[in-house]
């Protein structure tokens, strides 16, 4: 089994408060997204790897001197695009069956393990896959006072998380249907939904967590530092 790899990360990351894209903010000796793309770099299953990256970005150059040769795309105004961009310039390497894996720039502590779970499993089920977590809390529903409308049944409600596994051409063909209606999935499964596929969720790790706070930040820097005394 091999797979491409693509890396939305056009991102300006301004909830997270700094001056740098959140992507490209140091981490325990790399920057994130240098975490984010390391366990991909270190598989030899992973056939190549797009980024999609803002036309503004002057960050990446300094980056991609320390990593293999990864192609980049575009990125867009909404991160869908961006995936599609990225999509795009594997058009003449991917065939329309190949496995692409979609993963978040600033999820900088994948661990191998969860990674190798869902490509197993993901890989033999007709649509794809996408990690997440089962929800642990109870959760609300609210009205647009902010008043709480229902309680929703949490056993069937899971976060969803990335990497999300899908065929090349199905990928790009929801995506395309998506864009051209005028609607922005927020992660590659919605796009798949909407065509009327059932993802299969893949239960990953709390680890697995994306920066988008500072306190985000030091909770990766104390999974890494421990990752690293295991």
């Amino acid at each position: 089994m091999r797979y491409w790899l693509v890396i939305p990360a056009a991102g300006s990351g301004r909830r997270f408060g700094e001056r740098n894209p959140k992507q490209y903010v140091p981490l325990h000796g790399r920057t994130v997204i240098e975490w984010a793309l390391g366990p991909f770099i270190s598989d030899a299953r992973c056939l190549g790897i797009a980024v999609a990256l803002a036309a503004t970005d002057t960050h990446w150059p300094h980056i991609a001197a320390r990593l293999p040769a990864v192609t980049v795309a575009a990125g867009g105004g909404e991160r869908c695009e961006s995936v599609r961009n990225a999509l795009a310039v594997l058009s003449r390497r991917a065939a329309p069956d190949d496995w692409v894996l979609v993963h978040d720039a600033a999820r900088p502590c994948l661990e191998l393990k969860d990674r190798d779970r869902l490509i197993e499993r993901a890989s033999t089920h007709t649509c794809g896959g996408l990690l997440a977590i089962p929800s642990a809390d109870t959760l609300k529903q609210a009205d647009a006072d902010r008043q709480v409308e229902r309680t929703l049944d949490r056993t069937v409600l899971w976060q969803a998380q990335t990497p999300q596994m899908f065929r090349y051409a199905k990928l790009c063909s929801a995506l395309d249907v998506a864009l051209n209606a005028r609607r922005f999935p927020t992660d590659e499964a919605q796009a798949l939904e909407w065509l009327g596929e059932r993802p299969l969720l893949v239960e990953g790790s709390p680890g697995n967590l994306k920066i988008t706070s500072a306190e985000d930040l030091q909770l990766a820097e104390a999974l890494l530092a421990k990752a690293r005394t295991r």
